[in-house]
C-alpha cells in the first residue's frame, strides 16, 4: 500500500487530475476503476475523483509495488535523470529565488525542455539544482515536478521564470498568459534604426521548415496576431548596426527574429531569417535581458510587485560592441 499526504503543491487539483499525473502509465478508465472498488481512497473513503484536494487529505494506493512502479513509470527510469551530467558545467546563472519561484540565465545553445530523451535542457539544471540545495528531494518528484514558465530558443539567451512550488507556476503562468509581465530583450541589428516602433503584423509558423512568416494580414486560420515593440539604444556607424531593446508584447516562437527582419532589420548571425554571419556569430545575437514584475499581484505574490530583475548581457554582445 502506497500513501500520498496532500501538501501545498497538490492544493485544490481534482483528485482524477492528480492520479493521472502520479500514474502517467494508467489510462483514466482503469483509474476510475481502482477508485470504485476502492483500490485507491480518499481519507479512507471510496471517492468519485472529482474531489478538490485539500491541505493534508491522505490519498491510498492498494497495489503491489511492482504494479504500482510499472504505473508510475519507474521502471523505466522516469525520476531518474536520464544522462549523468554535471549541472554546474552548464553556464546557467541564479538571477533570483524565493519559496515559490527562480529566474535562470540560460546560456545560448542550451535548450530550455528537452527535445529529445537524452537532451540536457535548463529544465534538467533546475531540478538538479533544487535537489543539490535541498529545495526539493527526489521523492517529492513523484507528486510535483518543477518545472520552467517561459521558453527561449535554444541560441536565445537570458532570463527564464521557473516555478518551484504549485503556486508559483500558477501565478507566474497566469501573469504569462495574460501579458501582465513586462519581457524585455537587447539585441544588435542590421541597418539603422532611429525611432520607437511598434510592430504589429500575423504571424504563420511553417512546422516542416520550423520557420514563421510575418504578413500584415492573416495567411490563414493558424495565423496569429503578434505586436512587438523596440527602442533603439545605440548605433553602431562604423559597421551600420543598432543595437535596440525589445519589448514582447506577444509571445510566439521566432517571433522577435521574424518581425525584425520583415522590415529588413534582421538580427546579426540569424541566418535562418537573413542576418550574416558578425564576429564568427552563426546564430541569432538575442538575449532576455530584463523582465518587470507588475503592481497587481495576488497577496502572497506581492513581495515582487514592481520589481525588476536583469540578466547582464553575454560575451557575445561584449565582443561585437568592442568591449569585451
Amino acid at each position: 500500500m502506497k500513501e500520498i499526504i496532500i501538501d501545498n503543491n497538490q492544493l485544490d487539483k481534482r483528485l482524477d487530475s492528480f492520479l493521472k499525473g502520479y500514474l502517467p502509465n494508467a489510462s483514466g478508465g482503469f483509474i476510475y476503476k481502482m477508485l470504485r472498488k476502492k483500490n485507491i481512497t480518499l481519507n479512507d473513503k471510496k471517492a468519485q475523483g472529482t474531489e478538490k484536494l485539500k491541505l493534508g487529505d491522505s490519498i491510498k494506493i492498494f497495489f503491489a509495488d511492482e504494479t504500482l512502479e510499472k504505473f508510475m513509470g519507474k521502471e523505466s527510469g522516469a525520476f531518474e535523470p536520464t544522462i549523468s551530467f554535471d549541472y554546474k558545467k552548464l553556464g546557467v546563472e541564479v538571477i533570483y529565488e524565493d519559496s515559490n519561484i527562480v529566474l535562470l540565465s540560460k546560456p545560448a545553445g542550451l535548450l530550455t525542455q528537452k527535445a529529445q530523451p537524452k537532451d540536457i535542457s535548463l529544465n534538467d539544471y533546475l531540478i538538479e539544482y533544487l535537489i543539490d540545495t535541498g529545495a526539493i528531494t527526489k521523492k517529492s518528484l513523484e507528486t510535483y515536478k518543477p518545472s520552467v514558465c517561459n521558453r527561449l530558443d535554444r541560441n536565445t539567451s537570458g532570463l527564464v521564470i521557473c516555478a518551484k512550488t504549485l503556486a508559483g507556476a500558477r501565478c507566474m503562468n497566469r501573469l504569462l498568459k495574460e501579458r501582465n509581465l513586462d519581457k524585455y530583450y537587447r539585441t544588435i541589428v542590421e541597418g539603422k534604426l532611429s525611432d520607437s516602433f511598434m510592430l504589429k503584423g500575423y504571424l504563420t509558423k511553417d512546422e516542416k521548415k520550423n520557420k514563421v512568416e510575418i504578413t500584415s494580414e492573416p495567411i490563414n486560420s493558424d495565423s496569429d496576431y503578434i505586436e512587438t515593440e523596440y527602442v533603439p539604444l545605440e548605433y553602431l556607424s562604423d559597421r551600420n548596426l543598432t543595437v535596440i531593446e525589445v519589448k514582447l508584447i506577444t509571445g510566439k516562437p521566432h517571433q522577435i527574429r521574424a518581425h525584425l527582419s520583415s522590415i529588413g532589420h534582421p538580427i546579426i548571425g540569424d541566418i535562418k531569417y537573413g542576418g550574416h554571419k558578425i564576429a564568427g556569430l552563426n546564430y541569432q545575437l538575442l538575449h532576455s535581458y530584463r523582465i518587470k514584475f507588475p503592481n497587481d499581484l495576488p497577496e502572497e505574490f506581492m513581495y515582487l510587485a514592481g520589481k525588476e530583475y536583469i540578466s547582464k548581457l553575454p560575451t557575445a554582445f561584449e565582443k561585437v560592441l568592442g568591449k569585451g
